[in-house]
């Protein structure tokens, strides 16, 4: 009796990504800077990563929803408000929210210390809208409210406008 061995096709992407403390594409959004971690390449496009520095008095996105996918926001340092809907949670040092597809939330930095989160995507699909956003403002364009929903709008994404 034979045994029939399976190869393997080559990998087109390493079996294992190391992204240094300096590494990483670097977007800049006004007084948020996200440093991308991982944009789903490789990980088959089903996670991507991104470490976020929220300025003091930063307010966030809009309240918004995502169609498909969720979002993790994991804060390393500082408080950061997250809104869901029509409820308020700060969200110290240490605390995991999670953001499951449509439900509406936004977050800030309210406080006067700067604040970091790791946030993931699940899958990557969020990651091109803040490319977009950097784009809009390296193209010298106001990042304007409307700008912001177009972006959102290519993304699966609204606005919570049910909540204004």
């Amino acid at each position: 009796m034979t045994e029939k061995t399976n190869s393997s096709e080559p990998q087109t992407h390493p079996a294992v990504s190391v992204m240094g403390p300096g590494d990483g594409e670097m977007i800049v959004l006004g007084t948020t800077r996200m440093r991308v971690l991982e944009d789903g390449s490789h990980t088959g496009h089903r996670l991507a990563i991104a470490e976020s520095v929220l300025a003091p008095h930063t307010q966030g996105p809009p309240q918004h929803r995502h169609g498909l996918h969720d979002e993790g926001f994991y804060v390393l340092s500082g408080t950061v408000r997250f809104t869901v809907g029509d409820e308020d949670h700060d969200a110290a040092t240490g605390t995991l929210v999670m953001v499951a597809p449509g439900t509406p939330h936004t977050f800030a930095n309210l406080t006067d210390q700067p604040a970091v989160l790791l946030s993931t995507f699940t899958p990557d699909l969020y990651v091109q809208y803040f490319r977009d956003l950097q784009e809009v403002l390296a193209g010298g364009r106001p990042l304007t409210p409307q700008a912001n929903i177009d972006a959102m709008g290519r993304y699966a994404t609204e606005p919570a406008t049910d909540l204004d």
